[in-house]
């Protein structure tokens, strides 16, 4: 082989391993890139789900707390009404305890 044929071929390697080397980098920061594209995604998606939580339990907490003062109206209601029931007997036992013994 001549010296230019093996200086074409020698130069065409070199080219062939610097292509290839190009392209490994090429790869490697294309992979870094995506990688740090999902790791942000994932992030993102985290905050947002966080933020989402706390305006579900803020929602929980005052639909709790509205539940429990509209439940604890209802019962102090109900307690009233059985109050003025048992008051009105105890009246109607107290008239008739005075009759009989008066009757006797």
């Amino acid at each position: 082989m001549s010296l230019e044929a093996i200086t074409s071929v020698t130069t065409a390697e070199q080219e062939a391993k610097n292509a290839v080397a190009a392209a490994q980098a090429q790869a490697r920061q294309l992979l870094a890139d995506a990688q740090a594209a999902g790791e942000a995604s994932l992030e993102a998606a985290r905050e947002k789900a966080e933020s989402e939580l706390e305006v579900l339990r803020a929602r929980a907490q005052e639909k709790s707390k509205a539940d429990t003062e509209a439940l604890n109206r209802r019962l102090e209601e109900e307690r009233n009404a059985l109050r003025r029931k048992a008051g009105a007997k105890l009246d109607a036992a107290a008239a008739l305890i005075v009759e009989r013994i008066v009757k006797d």
